[in-house]
């Protein structure tokens, strides 16, 4: 347990103040003890995966920050068929890499993928085609002091989206609910459906992934895409970043933050930006599409 801890050291965005407490579990006994003693002091508690997709704000967080670093994985093959069981911990782009390698697919749309198998259960990661919610086979939550396992239907998945997702306040409280115990529900662990497929194939495809991640990506620090591509009227998805690419707002800064000129959906921490900074700009974004396009850009970041 650390006291005060910089969260900023613990976000893509390298922003953000102290957490009162700050936890590394690495099994779910650790995790589970670090819930109680927490519960007992009646603290805030608040799960980190990967740091991504993460804005903390410079009054850090008055709780309990535990971070679930279990990563052991294995696959159980059934003929041309694999089944990978990992733990919440383990890194996506890392496990991708590795899978693919043995020659085992559906994942390889993930390559380059920021974040935690676990985060990316939480919020439904996907790109370039594909998504957990397409793969996932079940996944194993802690609910309380209770390991249960939870279908891809009880998550009621959505666009970037999950149960998980939708019941958490910023706090780390949720409310009463169906699917909302006191604490939000903990992933600890996934099973992931895989096929049999060609290494070299699916190294070419990984390849050409990050070629077109790399392309597209703006250096420096930020969180990934900080807004969600919106649906209009008649059912289109429209992108976020060309809409903040028309609206006039690529190079806006605040402070040390920029909208990125490389590609609008990006926030970049030039370097010693605040979440002020990053904020006032979130605003701007919404204001300024919203008043251009009459179109309402929801965050896909979460602000703690």
């Amino acid at each position: 347990m650390i006291e005060n801890e910089p969260l900023a050291k613990h976000t893509s965005w390298r922003i953000g103040g102290p957490a009162r407490y700050y936890l590394e579990a690495i099994n779910v006994d650790e995790l589970r003890n670090g819930l109680q003693w927490a519960n007992m002091r009646d603290l805030p508690i608040f799960v980190l995966g990967g740091g991504t997709n993460l804005l903390v704000r410079e009054e850090g967080f008055p709780g309990l920050v535990i971070r679930y670093r279990a990563q052991a994985w294995h696959i159980e093959e059934h003929g041309t068929t694999g089944v990978l069981r990992i733990a919440a911990g383990a890194p996506v782009a890392g496990t991708v890499r590795r899978v693919c390698a043995q020659g085992w697919g559906g994942l390889e749309w993930a390559e380059g993928l920021p974040g935690t198998i676990g985060g990316a259960i939480y919020g439904n990661a996907g790109c370039y085609g594909g998504d957990i919610a397409h793969v996932l086979q079940r996944a194993y939550v802690l609910v309380d002091d209770d390991v249960q396992e939870w279908s891809t239907a009880r998550l009621d998945y959505g666009y970037r989206t999950s149960c998980l997702k939708q019941i958490r306040t910023g706090s780390g409280i949720v409310p009463s609910g169906t699917c909302s115990p006191r604490i939000a529900p903990i992933v600890l662990a996934a099973e992931l459906r895989l096929t049999q497929a060609d290494p070299g194939t699916l190294a070419a495809t990984m390849a050409r992934i990050a070629a077109e991640r790399k392309a597209k990506t703006p250096w420096g620090r930020s969180c990934g895409s900080v807004f969600k591509n919106p649906v209009v009227s008649d059912g289109t998805r429209l992108s976020a970043g060309q809409l903040i690419d028309q609206a006039g707002l690529k190079g806006a800064r605040s402070g040390a933050a920029e909208i990125s000129q490389r590609h609008a959906n990006y926030i970049i921490n030039l370097g010693g930006a605040t979440s002020a900074d990053v904020l006032r700009l979130i605003e701007l974004v919404h204001t300024t599409v919203l008043r251009q396009f009459n179109v309402t850009l929801e965050l896909e970041v979460q602000v703690i």
